[in-house]
């Protein structure tokens, strides 16, 4: 019985770790949909201007 209790106690454990990994791998860190940091380095006003200048040639 004990055994049994044990191993439903492990389950339960790793059934709420992949949980936990599963709703961290959604949710959106600071604004940003893939959660990694990139999007805070996107400088918008350099690629205006860069689109600017390539659609002046």
């Amino acid at each position: 019985m004990i055994q049994q209790i044990i191993i439903l106690l492990l389950f339960i454990a790793a059934a709420l770790y992949v949980g936990r990994l599963v709703y961290k791998s959604f949710t959106a860190k600071s604004g940003c949909a893939k959660g990694c940091g990139a999007c805070s380095t996107i400088d918008f006003n350099k690629i205006d201007k860069q689109v600017k200048a390539a659609a002046g040639k």
